[in-house]
């Protein structure tokens, strides 16, 4: 009896180049919802914060920072821990997550005039008016939201925990 390979899974089809996002954005239901990270080490409180962020429209795209993104953002020198083809399986393995991108840019403001979310979101700590693509998102007529913390977690915080150990 031969083996059967399955082929790789499912979820891998929801990762998309940032070059192929508007044909696959057209065939999504609207309201679309937009957000980022590094996504570094996937925790209870990324799965929340993803879960919420979805409720909130129709489709949810995440762009992960790619991993020079990550390092510039001084994190630490041995960041990100998992690299962005590994983050961006496990974002796209997410029922919450309807496509997952990337972003090579200190910040994500490209991805999102891309994509053109009608809903902008970010986690507790980024006061509204400062979240990136705020002015953008508002002058098209959608909304912008921080969602507290319903999980105090952090990939920084277990990082140090690792180190500790």
């Amino acid at each position: 009896m031969a083996l059967v390979h399955p082929g790789p899974p499912a979820f891998e089809a929801k990762i998309t180049a940032p070059a192929d996002l508007a044909k696959c954005i057209a065939l999504l239901p609207r309201p679309l919802v937009f957000t980022n990270g590094c996504f570094d080490i996937l925790h209870r409180g990324h799965v929340t914060y993803l879960a919420q962020a979805r409720a909130l429209g129709a489709s949810l795209i995440v762009a992960a920072n790619s991993d020079d993104s990550v390092r510039r953002l001084g994190k630490g020198d041995d960041r990100p821990v998992n690299p962005l083809a590994d983050r961006m399986a496990l974002l796209a393995a997410l029922e919450s997550v309807t496509l997952v991108t990337w972003f090579d840019e200190d910040t994500p403001l490209q991805r999102i005039l891309d994509c053109r979310p009608d809903v902008l979101v970010k986690g507790g700590d980024w006061p509204v008016e400062k979240i990136v693509g705020y002015r953008e998102v508002i002058a098209r007529g959608g909304s912008v939201h921080s969602l507290p913390f319903i999980h105090e977690r952090s990939t920084t915080a277990l990082m140090d925990k690792i180190r500790r150990l």
